[in-house]
């Protein structure tokens, strides 16, 4: 570790899982880890204080107070927002230039930062006012088509893009805008559209993922940061709470199918049978539970579509239903020679795939209405009434 440059040791140490945190603090004295952040981008800088902090916060504010002052000061900004705030994932480090400037110049500018090594990967320009309101956007390919005596004040007139976000905007709402309008770069303001940062395509992807991956794991009923303790016993406990959750369920559906043990008794082709309706049943919830939290995440499903939402996968279900219910309805029927066991088990097999589908689709809808995370319990809650009916 030692034989690493600076900001490569800083690099490793934001990416390491949180585990790893309390072993940093250990291993590098305040002053060093104060070096360390002075490598790095005000937004990983921010990061890297933040991993401390979870494990000393002492710790955290020595490392502060090493730093040169109008470092600490910003690093104190960044940190003080709240974890799915726009501003906790933003750099202060950009490239702008002022309306009433000449292109020239401000290309000058922008060679003498990048010769000082003060900033990285500049794509745009942002234009601001003379009291630091952002005007637009351009990128800097577009200067090279300019000449240097250019004001930015006659780009602005031909039109320059203006989207940004607010600081304290949802991180998730700020990733959507950054997909929708294909910005790699987005700029953050204030209330008062003063320019006070950038989030970068890095912590873009790093968010996606992040979703992704939670919700992956809460559709299995698996907590993403229970996974990442060394500890088998909290990762065990936390798989436990929903596996309990589950064996309620399953004996809540297996007291109904108590309710007909006569009949089960009396025919035990019904017994046999009765798995490959459940199966399906779950598996067709499934399908449709997913397609439905994955396009509620993109943001492609909102309340008001709702209603064709759920018309539209019961569709599906009725005309998936019909086709497997004639080939088990003819399978029951060969198999045990009992033509009305075919039509039951066909039935059966229609009433709970329409079932799976109408409730793929309702439960994340209702759980989204509730303010809850549509992917958290969704399977439990499908599977336990695919089993049931």
């Amino acid at each position: 570790m030692a034989k690493f440059p600076q900001e490569l040791k800083a690099l490793v140490m934001i990416e390491l899982p949180r585990h790893c945190h309390e072993e940093i603090v250990e291993y590098f004295t305040p002053n060093e880890l104060a070096d360390l952040t002075n490598t790095l981008d005000t937004d990983d800088a921010a990061e890297l204080i933040r991993n401390i902090e979870e494990v000393d916060e002492d710790i955290a504010q020595e490392v502060l107070q090493s730093l040169p002052h109008k470092d600490r000061q910003n690093l104190e900004a960044l940190i003080s927002y709240g974890d799915y705030e726009a501003g906790s994932y933003m750099q202060t480090e950009l490239f702008s230039a002022f309306i009433d400037e000449q292109v020239g110049d401000s290309i000058r500018r922008l060679k003498s930062l990048k010769a000082k090594k003060e900033l990285d990967s500049v794509y745009q320009v942002y234009v601001i006012t003379r009291e630091n309101r952002f005007v637009g956007s351009i990128p800097l390919e577009d200067l090279i088509l300019l000449g240097p005596n250019v004001h930015y004040g006659e780009l602005v007139k031909e039109g320059v893009n203006s989207i940004s976000v607010n600081v304290t905007d949802d991180i998730h709402d700020v990733v959507e805008i950054a997909s929708n309008y294909d910005m790699g770069v987005i700029p953050v303001v204030d209330s008062g559209f003063k320019l006070l940062g950038r989030i970068t395509s890095d912590d873009i992807y790093d968010i996606i993922e992040e979703r992704a991956t939670g919700q992956l794991y809460n559709l299995a009923g698996v907590n993403e940061d229970a996974e990442q303790e060394e500890s088998l016993f909290h990762i065990g406990k936390y798989r436990a709470y929903w596996l309990g959750i589950n064996l309620i369920t399953a004996i809540a559906a297996s007291v109904v199918i108590g309710l007909f043990d006569e009949t089960l008794q009396s025919l035990v082709a019904l017994a046999v049978l009765m798995p490959i309706v459940a199966s399906m049943g779950g598996n067709a919830g499934t399908q449709t539970l997913t397609v439905t939290v994955r396009q509620m995440a993109l943001g492609d499903i909102s309340s008001e579509d709702a209603k064709e939402t759920i018309l539209k996968e019961v569709y599906l279900a009725l005309m998936n239903g019909f086709m497997f219910a004639v080939v088990i309805g003819f399978i029951a029927w060969i198999w045990f020679s009992m033509p009305l066991l075919g039509v039951v088990i066909a039935a059966s097999m229609i009433i709970n795939i329409i079932t799976a589908g109408f409730y793929g689709s309702l439960i994340p809808l209702l759980l989204q209405k509730a303010d809850i995370d549509p992917a958290v319990g969704s399977s439990v809650l499908l599977t336990t009434v695919t089993d049931i009916v």
